[in-house]
């Protein structure tokens, strides 16, 4: 069991568990996964969840300097490699100071974010942080809710993406599927 305060780490051991070898190179690609995924199957396909104003949870919030429980436009997706869900993503961003970006944020409804993300290379990727997630987590409860019944732990990275002061926080949840592409 993943200790209730494990933290996310820029190190993938995490108190003596460690992914699957053929898991690493997954967590650790910091090029876009949407391009990775695609290469890997004949269908790619992004399938969005939600996406809304809600709450932000304290992780992220200190992550990206909010005070807890502030609103911020938030987006959960599943991408799914010839139809088989191999990645759950939940990105979080503040709702101000407005910009351009925030326009084709809101307008990608079942496109990729690694689309929009890996294009504009004036948009910086933070350091990748992991963290093994069982069911005491929010990001594990939520990848459930979403597909039903998962195994005791799940590998999850994030990472902020930003111009500047502006920033959005994208968390991936490595699904038990990715291992077969």
């Amino acid at each position: 069991m993943i200790p209730a305060r494990a933290a996310w780490r820029p190190a993938l051991l995490q108190r003596g568990r460690a992914p699957a070898p053929a898991l690493r190179p997954w967590l650790e690609e910091r090029g876009s996964l949407t391009a990775r995924i695609r290469a890997r199957c004949d269908r790619f396909r992004v399938q969005c969840l939600r996406q809304c104003l809600a709450p932000i949870g304290s992780e992220e919030a200190a992550c990206l300097g909010l005070p807890a429980g502030t609103r911020v436009w938030m987006r959960e997706v599943l991408l799914l490699a010839d139809e088989v869900p191999v990645v759950f993503a939940h990105t979080v961003m503040p709702l101000a100071p407005r910009h351009p970006f925030d326009q084709r944020f809101f307008a990608l409804g079942q496109r990729s974010l690694g689309s929009l993300l890996f294009s504009d290379p004036r948009i910086a990727r933070g350091r990748l942080e992991f963290r093994a997630l069982d069911r005491r987590h929010r990001l594990y409860r939520s990848a459930e809710a979403a597909l039903g019944p998962q195994p005791g732990w799940l590998w999850a990275r994030r990472s902020r993406f930003g111009r500047g002061a502006k920033g959005l926080l994208v968390n991936e949840v490595f699904l038990p599927a990715v291992l077969s592409l």
